[in-house]
């Protein structure tokens, strides 16, 4: 399993469009993929509902954690999505 915590950069927090574009790509990754905020509970990433009902917002640390094949660069696009500010573009 591949792990890493990450700083939410949108500019606010993963609300339905940055959640949705998330969850999407974890679900289209095709491995379990869970995210977490704090020391809260883990919950499936490829879950809009799941990913937005953390109440993650700008600068709040999330832990993910992908398994299965190729979880490192899964995990490497995951992270990489939640560190830019899909809200400026």
């Amino acid at each position: 399993m591949a792990t890493r915590t990450v700083t939410i950069a949108s500019s606010h927090g993963l609300h339905a469009r940055p959640a949705k574009l998330f969850s999407e790509a974890a679900k289209n990754s095709g491995l379990a993929v869970t995210i977490a905020k704090g020391d809260g509970a883990p919950v499936n990433a490829a879950s809009i509902l799941g990913v937005i009902s953390l109440g993650a917002n700008t600068g709040d640390e999330v832990t993910l954690s992908v398994e299965g094949d190729g979880a490192d660069a899964v995990l490497e696009q995951l992270a990489t999505m939640l560190q830019t500010d899909t809200d400026a573009e």
